[in-house]
């Protein structure tokens, strides 16, 4: 329970970062009017959640790698490893199709596009966004990888792990052979969740840099403007919340709520900073709290980072269906469906690509000749959005992992896993009292 309490301020200070960033910001847009000078100080005071973000990158690629690669040479045979990626990639794919049908009814029920009282963008008008990155043969080809140190200087997490399935299925085969280097790999897998714990240190420093630079550009004003499209879209969210968290309900009893409670800071952390990457090494540590076993939680998370993306697909329908809307065209349902059924294969892998969701509107738009100027309405608010998208993605590979832990007998019982969250925080507790010896 000592644990459970020393962890309950870091959420704590997150959201009273989220707070102090949204009133500082809220001071330069008022203390600066003229737009130029505002974006100039916004750019200045994001340095800090940008450091912070390009060292959660720089942590994902090794961290990936190891957890992934030692999680397979555990699990033993290929057949075992074949399984668990089977099982999950089903999760994945119901749960993409769920989140989409819903952006899709959502849009249709709530009619966010229409009536909407703003200047529409000249239809001509381009958003200036690359689409087309985003074809089904792109990519297949795009899944291998050229070269493993390309994949990781790129930071591809999904050619990381077909890489890391390749090399942790060998190591498993060779048994004693590999004894040394599965060793060695399991003591890098250490050694960058240490280096996390320093970089979680700047956390709360991070996310207030983040909303005080998005409100300084954009006022609170903007909000305002978009408030019903923004307001239909977190209903969205919250019906897929109560969806997931029902899903979880279903294969893992109430335990799941349990689960929520020891996310909840990655949660707000992936929120503030509105990337899912931010909270990636939060949620491991979370779900060895719950008692997933690391070989199947560092197997699946990376995955879910390229194909669970719930948040981010629901965004993709609804945000196509409010543009067309905005314009007047009207899409006919065996329209919408076909929309669906691309969006299911466009929208894989879109975890590597930065504003990957805009990317894949365009490329849906320019399909259906819908404006590609309608990207214009929404890219104001999009930060915005995108925080609700990204906490979204936490939750939904979280509950992923859990259920495929359970599925595969690898999750630990509930008195087990207190047993080791006590002794994680013990570990900790020592850890920073050996620091502080030593300086």
């Amino acid at each position: 329970m000592s644990g459970q309490k020393k962890r309950l301020p870091a959420a704590l200070y997150i959201l009273v970062a989220m707070v102090l960033g949204i009133l500082i910001g809220y001071l330069v847009f008022v203390e600066f009017p003229d737009k130029k000078v505002a974006a100039q100080i916004a750019g200045y005071i994001s340095i800090v959640s940008d450091v912070f973000l390009r060292l959660i990158k720089m942590l994902i690629a090794p961290l990936v790698f190891s957890t992934l690669v030692v999680g397979i040479a555990h699990m033993g045979t290929a057949s075992s490893v074949g399984r668990v990626f089977g099982k999950a990639l089903a999760w994945f794919f119901t749960a993409s199709l769920i989140s989409l049908v819903l952006g899709l009814v959502m849009a249709n029920l709530l009619q966010p596009g229409q009536n909407l009282g703003l200047p529409l963008p000249d239809i001509g008008a381009s958003a200036n966004l690359a689409t087309s990155k985003f074809t089904l043969k792109d990519f297949v080809s795009h899944l291998v990888p050229k070269s493993f140190a390309e994949a990781m200087a790129n930071n591809e997490i999904l050619q990381i792990v077909v890489f890391s399935m390749f090399f942790g299925v060998a190591l498993a085969s060779l048994g004693d052979k590999a004894k040394t280097l599965v060793a060695g790999i399991e003591e890098l897998s250490h050694a960058m969740l240490v280096i996390t714990g320093y970089v979680m240190k700047l956390a709360p420093l991070a996310v207030m840099a983040a909303m005080a630079a998005t409100v300084a550009v954009n006022g609170l004003e903007i909000l305002v403007k978009f408030a019903v499209f923004m307001g239909d879209f977190y209903l969205g969210l919250f019906v897929l919340w109560a969806v997931l968290i029902g899903a979880g309900v279903l294969f893992l009893g109430p335990r799941v709520f349990k689960l929520l409670v020891l996310i909840k800071e990655a949660f707000l952390l992936s929120f503030a900073t509105a990337s899912s990457e931010a909270a990636y090494p939060k949620i491991l540590d979370a779900l060895d709290r719950f008692g997933v076993r690391r070989k199947i939680s560092s197997f699946v998370m990376p995955m879910g980072y390229s194909f669970n993306l719930d948040g981010s697909m629901m965004y993709c329908t609804f945000a196509v269906l409010f543009i067309a809307q905005a314009y007047g065209i009207h899409l006919p349902l065996a329209t919408q469906i076909t929309m669906l059924l691309i969006l299911m294969l466009t929208s894989k892998g879109m975890a590597g690509v930065p504003r990957a969701s805009l990317v894949v509107i365009a490329a849906t738009l320019n399909q259906f000749n819908i404006p590609e100027a309608g990207l214009l309405l929404i890219l104001g608010v999009d930060t915005f959005l995108d925080m609700g998208r990204s906490a979204t993605n936490a939750v939904g590979n979280s509950i992923a992992t859990a259920v495929v832990a359970k599925w595969e007998g690898e999750l630990l019982p509930e008195d087990q896993a207190a047993a080791k969250a006590a002794e994680m925080d013990a570990a900790a507790r020592a850890a920073a009292q050996a620091q502080v010896a030593r300086a």
